[in-house]
């Protein structure tokens, strides 16, 4: 893999929210403004790439028994140098995301590259897998977001849009208009990708969890029927 393949695949093909379905709380949480998406995307791609160099750069000191623990660390130190940033230049957007910028710290987006990627590469490679999954991550969260705020509010990044703010569906700011969208967009770009559903495949009797309670035969005469004969 090139390393332009390397930082683009994070952000359709490997999506990290739309395609391998992470950070689903805080995606779902602050989508309803844009500014607050914008912000969470770009502290969270921060910690990322900080935290993916790190770890990247550690991996053959940071004992294998001990590695989670160790990239909880470090990752927590990045946060909170992130989160102190925001306080002291942007309070008005630290006080908007809350606990959600903390919780960046158990991010399953971030903790899964460093375990998955960062501790096997080296630390450019790393870091461009960190800025594409950033950039993927933030993408989605804007996409979102406006699609809940224009529809849902009557605003984009707090600015009112004529007309829109005498069609607002109300739901789209809510917990259930946020997963309808999310769904939407979901189903998108597997479209756009491509991706199928598997193929259900028919297992028998053997396959079923069920099968010891069970006195039917299969094709293959295997029979599930064990629990009758204890």
């Amino acid at each position: 893999m090139s390393k332009l393949q390397n930082f683009l695949k994070g952000i359709i093909k490997e999506n990290p929210v739309l395609v391998l379905v992470l950070g689903t709380c805080p995606t779902l949480a602050i989508t309803t403004s844009v500014m607050n998406a914008l912000g969470m995307g770009v502290a969270a791609t921060a910690v990322l790439l900080c935290s993916n160099m790190a770890v990247s750069a550690l991996r053959n000191v940071i004992p294998d028994k001990v590695r989670i623990p160790c990239y909880i660390v470090l990752i927590a130190g990045f946060v909170t140098i992130v989160e102190m940033i925001m306080h002291a230049f942007v309070p008005d957007l630290y006080e908007s995301l809350g606990i959600f910028l903390s919780l960046i710290v158990v991010n399953c987006i971030i903790l899964g590259r460093a375990e998955m990627y960062a501790s096997k590469n080296k630390v450019v490679d790393s870091a461009l897998d960190a800025l594409g999954m950033g950039v993927g991550f933030t993408l989605a969260l804007f996409i979102m977001s406006s699609i809940r705020e224009i529809f849902g509010a009557g605003t984009w990044c707090g600015l009112a849009i004529p007309f829109a703010g005498d069609y607002k569906v109300m739901i789209l700011t809510m917990a259930p208009g946020g997963f309808f969208v999310f769904g939407c967009l979901i189903a998108l770009v597997n479209k756009l990708t491509g991706k199928k559903g598997e193929n259900k495949k028919n297992m028998g009797c053997a396959g079923c969890p069920s099968a010891y309670m069970c006195g039917k035969k299969d094709s293959d005469g295997a029979c599930g029927g064990e629990g009758e004969d204890k």
